[in-house]
């Protein structure tokens, strides 16, 4: 294969005893071992052993006949840099990042590179793995919890689905909203996403006159796909920025922040309050 296709993916079951990973992959997908070397350290490679499948970075590893190699590449996603976010507390069981516009919640089989995780496991110190509690999307911007222990991913994941986290967001929409929905007495929209009950609060804040857009407080009691974004949109206010529920008015970003959080802490048992605002 070229190095010139843009987007391919290759499937290699080992026939021989033994071979170092570079070598059969550059071998069998055409690429150099330059830009295979890339796609290891990007997350876009992966190694079947048995029924499991995880992802393999380290080059020189040695593959046994039966085990299976699988690439991704895709150009775009290969060239991808990620933004950076910024730590807000290291507790050791677990991460609080401010992530940036443009960065991942997780990969995909093509990439991590971009993700909140993997920048975490390479900048971290002491190193440690990083699993994903909550998603915020790509083009969100915000607070968001990172775990380096599935034990502490499990206990994070229980706080978020039992709603024992205070979660708030806020959102500049298009055009003036109801100046008298206010915290006390928010618009509630209680519409259901993909057949899944899902409930968010908008409270207003302040309106831009010049700009013809307003700033809105928003709490959600759910965490479903695109929530606030579809939510939103279905009382008439599309988010600023949002060209996939709002159209193409903006060429700006996205103007969703996820700016405060708080929970009990499952390990101190001490409240942990975060907010970017203060």
């Amino acid at each position: 294969m070229s190095d010139s296709l843009s987007r391919f993916e290759k499937h290699i079951t080992v026939t021989s005893e033994t071979s170092i990973a570079i070598d059969i992959l550059a071998s069998e997908s055409g690429l150099s071992k330059q830009l295979v070397k890339q796609l290891m350290q990007k997350g876009a490679v992966w190694q079947t052993v048995g029924k499991k499948t995880q992802r393999l970075r380290r080059a020189k590893k040695i593959i046994r006949r039966g085990h299976q190699l699988h690439l991704y590449y895709d150009k775009l996603v290969l060239a991808m840099v990620a933004p950076e976010p910024v730590l807000l507390a290291d507790e050791s069981h677990y991460s609080v990042w401010n992530k940036p516009y443009g960065m991942l919640s997780q990969g995909s089989k093509w990439g991590d590179h971009c993700t909140i995780t993997r920048w975490a496991e390479q900048h971290l110190k002491p190193q440690r793995n990083s699993f994903v509690v909550h998603r915020l999307d790509r083009a969100a911007n915000g607070i968001i919890i990172i775990a380096h222990t599935k034990s502490a991913a499990a206990a994070l994941s229980g706080l978020f689905q039992q709603r024992q986290v205070d979660k708030r967001y806020q959102i500049w929409v298009e055009g003036e909203f109801d100046n008298k929905a206010s915290t006390s007495n928010p618009i509630t929209v209680n519409s259901d996403i993909d057949e899944r009950k899902a409930v968010s609060h908008f409270s207003f804040v302040e309106y831009d006159a010049e700009l013809d857009r307003t700033l809105l407080d928003v709490q959600i009691e759910t965490g479903r796909k695109h929530q606030i974004r579809r939510h939103s949109a279905e009382l008439g206010f599309p988010i600023v920025g949002d060209r996939l529920y709002g159209g193409d008015k903006h060429t700006e970003n996205l103007q969703l922040s996820a700016y405060y959080l708080s929970f009990l802490c499952p390990f101190s048992g001490q409240k942990k309050e975060f907010d970017l605002l203060v």
